[in-house]
């Protein structure tokens, strides 16, 4: 049990994939449409999203630092399989093509971006686990200039744009569980955070996703 639990992050990764994967195919079988050439851009820059963050996804699935964790892990990552597969089987609602949609891509790569650059800055402190190391520093560069948690930020952007253009009906009732799972995931992460000198004076500052809201 203790195994499979480590290993969830892989199952995780594996299901977003495929459901990624057969959406792009399905786009690129149908290519003559416009709807279905912005779908295989849009499925295209979500299968390099997780394939970036392949070893992060790895390691975490070898690590035994879930204390802290409080079984949040497991309930964020299953909703977002939840979501992304949500989107990528069934027919969207809509597939006609607008123009506006072209925006969609481009604010679902921004929103990456964020997240990846956030890791990035993080370096070895970040983790899809919540643990603190002993040597533990408060980070506020790159996008931490602005906000707490740019990563979630970058998380939860991509994956509303992501819904937005493949809306249905399970993708939207799976996104309305992703976003409160986020929610609980950064406050049980901040109760540990607190425990390092200095940040709730960085916290005090910084807003944790939204600038000058949350």
């Amino acid at each position: 049990m203790v195994w499979v639990l480590r290993k969830f992050p892989l199952f995780v990764l594996a299901v977003c994939v495929a459901a990624t994967a057969t959406a792009l195919v399905r786009g690129a079988l149908d290519f003559s449409d416009p709807w279905q050439r912005v779908a295989t851009l849009l499925a295209g820059l979500h299968l390099l999203w997780l394939l970036l963050e392949t070893w992060t996804t790895v390691r975490s699935s070898t690590s035994t630092e879930t204390a802290t964790d409080r079984g949040t892990i497991y309930v964020y990552a299953a909703a977002r399989a939840a979501t992304v597969a949500a989107a990528c089987l069934p027919s969207a609602d809509q597939q006609t093509y607008h123009p506006w949609m072209l925006a969609v891509p481009v604010v679902f790569a921004a929103a990456v971006g964020v997240r990846l650059s956030a890791i990035r800055t993080l370096g070895r402190f970040y983790s899809h686990r919540v643990r603190v190391l002993s040597d533990h520093q408060i980070v506020r560069t790159g996008p931490y200039r602005w906000i707490r948690h740019p990563a979630y930020f970058g998380m939860a952007l991509a994956h509303i744009a992501f819904v937005v253009f493949f809306l249905n009906t399970y993708s939207a009732a799976a996104l309305m569980i992703l976003l409160p799972t986020l929610v609980v995931r950064i406050l049980v992460e901040e109760r540990t955070l607190l425990t390092l000198p200095g940040y709730s004076e960085y916290a005090a500052t910084h807003r944790r996703v939204i600038p000058w809201i949350w």
